[in-house]
């Protein structure tokens, strides 16, 4: 057992408790201190992630590192800076996720009890490569009451490295304790740290399959996550053409690398000859490679004029095609002969995080949200909707592909327990049975903390 990792541990299991006692204000205030020295730093943490990219791009050259796990390491691209501090921003003005009472009854004349909202302790969450995901777990478990140990991909060590410090930096200018958020560096801090579950109460991955698997195989803790993002759409012989072609560019052009991109596409069979070709002239145009049964393969060999790159991004799917997370400008594609068929290959090939039907019968979409057993199914949307930010949680602390507690994107919601709390007046349970006193069970509306 590493000593320096239970010295996180107890640390953290200290900081939560002390944060108990303190109001919902104040972590509010946390946020906002930590977005403001994130913006005073800036500079320095883009320097730093442009070392993390310049030797990122060493391991991709070297062909130890894939081009798709480079391009998440990349905080300064696009708008993803200012879509992190917007992220701490929102996460602050959302409601406050604790001290809500979801039942509340009267069991006798002033016997009260109550199921309310709280923290579920300390979190330790582990994840890869994406380095703002350092700042959106910090503000979620800072919002939702919870301590919390990072652990990042050592891809983007110096980033982690300045964003740590800037959050540690904002925490000492509030009542929290400096040790509320924790990172580590090593993977020796890992297994120790998942061996005390006396101090640790969740573990949240986010990664590969065999990041998730290896975790999940070597602790007690509770883990809540997924191991891969294997998405899938259904053409039904009923889709609308624009809106098939729209949505499936955007599952799979939108961020290849995602989680929520779309890895397999499915048609009906009756769509062979017309929309298939009509959508896969436009993957094609767009530089996806297309892996095809061979149904799907003969309809494209027989397109006259033939698409100009069709022998060099069209090929054979094997059977490992339909369970691989791609991440790339890569698409599996399959022929089906009904809904109940579709249906039947996702629930046994998908990773059950999100998939969507194209489709104007209004029937088959009801079939396709009853029987797809995943987190997120959707009806003529693009399967990147999938994401807590789009669905208005602020931020996420990651997808749960699991049935129990949270599912689908977590945000604040899924950081959150509850415990019963009973408010008497000396009353015992031996008042009550047989011959003695009888309990009311009287629901109170409009109930509140009593505390």
């Amino acid at each position: 057992m590493s000593s320096s990792a239970e010295t996180i541990a107890v640390a953290a299991k200290a900081a939560f408790a002390a944060s108990q006692m303190l109001p919902s204000s104040e972590r509010i205030l946390a946020l906002d201190v930590i977005k403001a020295e994130l913006e005073a730093n800036k500079d320095a943490i883009l320097a730093a992630n442009a070392e993390d990219l310049k030797a990122a791009q060493i391991e991709v050259d070297a062909g130890r590192m894939s081009d798709a796990l480079l391009k998440r390491l990349d905080l300064g691209k696009g708008d993803k800076w200012d879509s992190m501090l917007q992220g701490v921003s929102d996460v602050a003005a959302l409601s406050d996720p604790t001290g809500n009472v979801s039942y509340a009854r009267e069991l006798d004349d002033g016997l009260k009890l109550y199921r309310i909202s709280c923290p579920i302790g300390v979190l330790l969450v582990i994840f890869e490569a994406r380095p703002e995901v350092v700042v959106n777990i910090a503000a979620l478990a800072i919002k939702s009451g919870n301590a919390a140990i990072l652990k990042g991909g050592k891809e983007s060590t110096r980033t982690a490295e300045l964003l740590s410090q800037a959050i540690s930096s904002g925490l000492a200018k509030t009542q929290l304790p400096a040790t509320y958020i924790q990172t580590i560096q090593t993977r020796a801090e890992v297994s120790s740290l998942l061996a005390l579950d006396a101090h640790i109460d969740l573990v949240i991955p986010r990664g590969s399959n065999a990041l998730v698997r290896n975790i999940q195989n070597n602790t007690r803790i509770p883990v809540m996550g997924h191991a891969d993002g294997i998405c899938a759409a259904f053409l039904d012989q009923s889709a609308n053409p624009a809106k098939a072609v729209k949505v499936v560019l955007d599952s799979k052009l939108n961020y290849p690398a995602a989680c929520n991109a779309l890895e397999t596409l499915i048609i009906h069979e009756a769509l062979l000859t017309t929309l298939w070709p009509e959508v896969a002239r436009a993957l094609l145009a767009a530089d996806v490679h297309l892996q095809c049964d061979p149904a799907t393969l003969h309809a494209l060999q027989s397109l006259t004029p033939s698409p100009t790159n069709l022998s060099t991004h069209v090929t054979p799917a094997t059977p490992a095609s339909y369970t691989t997370e791609h991440l790339s400008l890569t698409l599996s594609v399959l022929a089906i002969p009904s809904l109940a068929a579709a249906i039947a290959h996702i629930n046994a090939h998908s990773s059950h995080h999100t998939d969507t039907i194209v489709t104007e019968d209004q029937a088959a979409a009801s079939a396709f949200c009853r029987g797809v057993d995943s987190a997120g199914v959707f009806v003529n949307a693009s399967t990147r909707f999938a994401d807590g930010f789009r669905y208005g949680f602020g931020t996420e602390v990651g997808i749960s592909t699991g049935k129990m507690h949270a599912r689908g994107p977590v945000g604040l919601e899924g950081l959150v327990t509850y415990k019963y709390v009973l408010k008497g007046d000396g009353d015992v349970a031996g008042d009550y049975g047989p011959g003695k006193k009888a309990f009311t069970h009287k629901k109170i509306d409009g109930a509140t903390a009593p505390y």
